[in-house]
Formats: C-alpha cells, structure tokens, sequence
C-alpha cells in the first residue's frame, strides 16, 4: 500500500507539473498575434535556399510554386544545391535556368555527417541577398509566401523568423494521425517564442538575416550533427538576440510537405530530430524535454504494473485523461489556425500512441546511427 501511495502521488506531480506545462504553450501560443500584411513597397533583396537530393519526384511543383512568387524578382534569388543526387535533380533545376533558378552542385569528396549544413553554409556564402529564407525540395507553398515573410521581416526587423509547416494530401489513417502530431510540434514551437523562450523551429520554413547567421558563426560548432540547421541555429541566434525571434502566424505563409508513408521512414525522421537534443546550449530545454519524456514513460510504467496490480490502471487512465484533455485545447487552437480542426477527431488514438512513440524516440534518437537520404549519419 505504502508503494500504491508513493506511486500515486509521484504521477499526480508528473501529470500536474505537465498540465501546467501545456497550459503555458496554450499561453505562449495566444501570446502571438496574427499579423495582417501591410501594403507597402518591398526593398528586402531575398535568396531562397534549397538543398536537395534525389527529389526528381517532387522538385517541380516546388521550383513553380517559388518562381510564381508575387514578390519582385528583381529582389529574388532562388538557389537550388544539388546534394550528389542520383536521380534527375539537377537536370530538373538547370531547366528552370531562363527563370533565374540557380544551380550550385555540392562536390564533397570526403565522407560528411551533415551534407545539408554544408550545402545551406555553401549556398550562404555565394548568394546575393540580405535574407535567407530555407525550405525543403518537396514542399508547396501559396504566391503570397515570400510577400508574407518579407513584410513581417519589414514591420518587426526580427533577426531569425520561424514560419509554420503542415502537413497535406493524406492518404492514409497513418498520414493524417501525423499531421496532428506535426501541427502539435508546429504549436509548440511557436508557443515557445510566443513566451520569448525559442526552443524548436522547422528548416522546411525558416528566415533569417545573413549578416547574423555570420555574426553566430554560421553552423560552426554544431556542423558536426545531421540534424540541427534549423533548432541549434535558432538557439545560437536566441542566444545572442533573444528578443529578436519572431514566428509568422499567418495562414498565408503556412508551407505544407507530406508525412511519411510508412513506420520506418517516419521513425528514421524522427530519430534524425531527436538526435540533436544532447547538444542543446540552453539546458533549460534539454530539462524540460527529459522531463516530459518521464511523464510519458510514467504513464506506460503505470499501465504495465496495472496488467498485475489493477489500482495502476486508474492512475493511468487520469494521466491520460488530463494528457489528452489538455492537449486538445493546445491543438483546438493550432488546428483551427491551420484550418484542419477535422485532425481533432484522432486525438483520443494520437494521446496513447504519442506515448509509446515518445518513450522510444527518446531512447533511439540518442543512441547511434539511422539512415537519411540513403545515408548513415547520427
């Protein structure tokens, strides 16, 4: 009974502690006001940087989408680095050539851990523009995009700019169970600048000035990971400027992607994100993260012991019970601003398989290598 009782109230300061948690995302998600465009005159000259490889299947419908830009061209540059694809890529890219597409191959001849560093850091130092703006070779994004970004970059002067990322075009149950984990993840990370803490952002949608990515010294220090340039650049910048992250709520800048079509792959993903946990400068988030790891692992703890003592059982029913009422007022808001409150319907299934997914990533993320782009890489 004494073991019942220590149990017991070891859960409830997890699941408070966690409630209280979500709640200040709930805060920090409210603290972000929608930003309405301005009808000025753009001046900001842009480079839009993609690394790609092997995405001859996608790379089109990207490379149009961003020369459809209602945004001046005069001010665009658009830069595409092959990252020694084995596919039609590059040939896809060089025929966007009359448009302004530019073209930069990616020629290591040693072995590298992070060849989108290189590429992102490669692109950087032969561009043009003041302001870099990254996203993926397999997105979409609307023609008032770049115009959305560059006025919010106009109005408040933020140093790094974190825009949202969906998911779209499901297929299937899995695919759809992701999209509202993503758009959580998505939340979450702007919740976080919302209360002036950045803790994640998405390199699918991310914009920064090109005078402070040097004045951080670049990816120098974290070039050795996969992962990471997009949160550990946030966090160096955050570090320097921390007032100076901004995130665009605004649906109009929202660039979507496809989930993963399968278990392995989204779990490949996502141990590549994970893996850069352990090298985060502000243990703050590093605590909060193993933090919210013991709550999930707390639950599933609780859940086995109730298979041979039935009294854990009700303890893990109201850790879940608070788990997925507090989240669903998280994703009621994010959703609604995505406009797929639909998602809402698969919380009850996301809330039990988040917990399992979490216990394992956890582990997995930071215990060896896994493959990327038909790469082994940690």
């Amino acid at each position: 009974m004494e073991f019942l009782n220590l149990t017991n109230l070891l859960s409830a300061t997890l699941t408070l502690v966690y409630g209280f948690l979500v709640i200040t995302f709930i805060r920090g998600w409210h603290k972000l006001v929608n930003f309405h465009p301005s009808k000025g005159i753009p001046s900001t000259r842009v480079s839009i940087i993609v690394a790609a490889r092997d995405e001859e299947q996608n790379i089109t419908r990207t490379i149009d989408d961003l020369v459809a830009q209602h945004y001046p061209k005069h001010l665009t540059e658009i830069i595409f680095i092959d990252d020694h694809s084995t596919d039609r890529t590059a040939e896809i890219v060089m025929s966007y050539a009359s448009q302004g597409v530019k073209l930069i191959r990616l020629n290591e001849d040693r072995a590298l851990n992070s060849y989108k560093k290189k590429a992102i850091q490669t692109a950087i130092g032969t561009c043009s523009g003041d302001f870099i703006i990254t996203t993926d070779a397999d997105c979409r994004m609307g023609e008032n995009w770049l115009t959305t970004i560059v006025n919010y970059y106009e109005t408040h002067h933020y140093k790094m700019i974190s825009s949202p990322v969906a998911y779209f075009e499901e297929k299937s149950f899995f695919e759809r169970l992701q999209s509202l984990e993503f758009l959580y993840l998505i939340g979450l990370g702007a919740s976080t600048i919302g209360n002036k803490q950045p803790s994640t952002c998405n390199g699918a949608n991310l914009a920064y000035e090109k005078r402070t990515f040097y004045e951080v010294g670049g990816f120098q220090g974290i070039d050795d990971l996969a992962s990471g340039d997009d949160e550990l650049l946030l966090h160096k910048i955050a570090a320097k400027y921390p007032d100076q992250i901004g995130f665009l709520k605004n649906s109009e800048a929202i660039v979507y992607t496809h989930a993963k079509e399968n278990l392995h792959s989204f779990l490949q993903q996502r141990k590549r994100w994970a893996s850069k946990s352990t090298r985060y400068k502000n243990k703050a988030i590093i605590i909060l993260g193993v933090f919210v790891w013991v709550f999930n692992l707390s639950i599933l703890a609780n859940f086995i012991t109730g298979l041979f003592i039935a009294d854990f059982l009700s303890v893990t029913f109201y850790q879940l019970l608070v788990k997925m009422i507090l989240e669903s007022l998280f994703l009621w808001d994010v959703t609604g601003f995505a406009k797929r409150r639909s998602l809402l319907l698969l919380t009850p299934v996301l809330t039990v398989v988040h917990i399992f997914y979490m216990v394992y990533i956890g582990i997995a993320g930071n215990s060896g290598k896994y493959n990327w782009k038909g790469r082994m890489v940690r």
